[in-house]
């Protein structure tokens, strides 16, 4: 599928241009080129080639125009403590020990739409992310903020570095919940990528260290491993999509409430964002993140991880933290 346009894609100063493939075969991303990554939650992929690559900042681009109206939420707040009883229940019955529990922010932009690499610009200005990125493709327009590295490549060796644990920005010392949730998923993102790697290289590298965003800070993890030699990406995203971080553990019976009690699709939302070129990649889990798909409908998702220590008010108020600052950007009542 061969396409002209202002297709692009940026992420940590790297810029693609002259798209001329999407597919969603995995297999055609061990060709060497440079591929745009996008893998929604729901497994959907989302893979665009582009002809030009270069270093350089975010193009400059027209200013943002501040929303107004109020953000709708896909569940209020009635709705989402209900939910984390649901989940509370089902761990006490033992189907499950953590379940990450999303809701949706949808804000209508009007029938002349801005762009969101006006939004995306704003963002790298108030908001600095280690993965931040912009996506522009047909059906999908995204500007990430995205604190979480997903997974790193370089040759043979692989990085999942999960966030589990926030507190604000002026706290200093994260609760039991916070490290017991933290570890529940490294060790689900160990078994993840043991699927793929050489035996008994991987290794947890850095447990509980603190990362330092605006306005929070995050309880984060390394896992380390080398990969089986001849492994695809085909066989890389079967075992490690969707992000253990955002999804819970066991995965296969979180995804199950997850399905059962949200609303609607997360689509881009915690999923999996970022490029691959050749034997590297840096991809990131899509959380902290704005996108569009052409009905002209801003979308952004928020979350927390539920344990059966979890207080469901707090739950509720941890995903009005985590957007609060990134709403703050682009505008409107949340």
């Amino acid at each position: 599928m061969f396409i002209g346009g202002g297709h692009q894609f940026w992420m940590g100063g790297l810029h693609a241009s002259r798209l001329a493939e999407v597919t969603s075969d995995p297999s055609r991303l061990d060709d060497g080129n440079f591929w745009a990554v996008l893998a929604t939650f729901e497994g959907n992929y989302h893979f665009a080639r582009f002809k030009k690559v270069v270093e350089r900042e975010f193009p400059q681009v027209e200013p943002w125009q501040r929303l107004e109206r109020p953000w709708k939420s896909s569940q209020e707040m009635i709705d989402f403590i209900g939910y984390v009883h649901e989940i509370r229940e089902s761990i006490a019955a033992g189907g499950v020990y953590q379940v990450n529990a999303c809701r949706e922010l949808s804000h209508f932009m009007g029938e002349k739409p801005q762009k969101l690499e006006s939004l995306f610009a704003a963002i790298l200005g108030a908001h600095p992310a280690p993965f931040a990125s912009f996506l522009k493709i047909p059906g999908f327009e995204i500007a990430s903020a995205s604190p979480e590295r997903f997974l790193s490549r370089n040759g043979d060796r692989i990085i999942t570095s999960p966030i589990k644990g926030t507190i604000r920005w002026n706290q200093e010392v994260f609760g039991d919940k916070d490290k017991s949730e933290n570890l529940m998923i490294v060790d689900l993102m160990r078994n993840d990528i043991s699927q793929i790697c050489e035996p008994g290289s991987v290794e947890v590298s850095a447990l509980f260290r603190q990362e330092k965003h605006p306005g929070i800070t995050h309880l984060v993890s390394d896992i380390e491993g080398t990969l089986r030699s001849g492994v695809s990406w085909s066989e890389i995203f079967k075992a490690t999509l969707p992000p253990g971080s955002v999804s819970g553990a066991p995965k296969s019976s979180a995804l199950t409430i997850i399905k059962e009690h949200e609303v609607s699709n997360r689509g881009p939302y915690c999923g999996a964002l970022g490029y691959i070129h050749g034997d590297r990649a840096e991809l990131a889990v899509a959380i902290r993140t704005f996108w569009t798909t052409g009905d002209k409908y801003l979308r952004y998702g928020t979350g927390a991880g539920i344990t059966w220590g979890s207080d469901p008010h707090a739950e509720w108020e941890e995903t009005q933290l985590k957007a609060r600052h990134l709403i703050s950007i682009a505008g409107g009542e949340l």
